[in-house]
């Protein structure tokens, strides 16, 4: 598996905010006991049937020193619904109520080993990497879920206990990299 491994610490970033900030994970790190990378895009069907379920785990866990981080690595030159500009128009729209980041060089995408959109990245506040894969087991039916692998992740995460199930098959769409995608040289 290319990218970081359960149990290794995830790659720091600094990455643009659609607030026009910086970000900075390490500065989450300090703040919360437990951060959610989760890769995104813009004109994912299964991202857009997963925003209401993402924003409910933001309220149901920011409380308790958790918080969701939305990255979104899609190549806007193929795909200029997931530009700069446009992931602002995204977030107003669905009233996203976490940091919205965006990685136009990819590089962040490729330490983590990112491969689909929705795909979750938990780590802990020490910045280890705990679960990563997908959100729950039903991306298009809510009412059907069976399993909400993210909820159950974080619940055990935050109450000190081991997860349980520390990876998934991430249900998505493919992350669009750049044509002439440039590896990292981390990797």
């Amino acid at each position: 598996m290319i990218g970081t491994a359960i149990g290794s610490h995830a790659p720091d970033f600094e990455l643009p905010g659609i607030d026009d900030r910086v970000h900075h994970l390490a500065r989450y790190l300090e703040e919360y006991r437990g951060v959610g990378v989760i890769f995104l895009g813009n004109h994912c069907p299964y991202v857009q049937s997963y925003l209401d379920r993402l924003k409910q785990i933001q309220t149901d866990f920011n409380s308790q020193g958790f918080t969701l981080i939305g990255i979104n690595s899609n190549d806007a030159n193929q795909y200029p619904e997931d530009s700069f500009e446009q992931m602002k128009s995204f977030a107003q729209e669905r009233d996203l109520n976490f940091p919205y980041l965006r990685d136009a060089t990819q590089d962040v995408a490729h330490c983590f080993g990112a491969n689909k959109t929705p795909e979750v990245f938990l780590l802990d506040g020490e910045g280890i990497l705990r679960y990563r894969g997908g959100i729950d087991d039903c991306p298009d039916r809510p009412e059907e879920v069976q399993v909400s692998y993210l909820r159950k992740a974080i619940a055990s995460l935050l109450s000190g206990e081991t997860i349980a199930i520390e990876s998934t098959e991430a249900i998505g769409g493919s992350l669009k990299w750049e044509s002439n995608a440039r590896r990292s040289p981390l990797l």
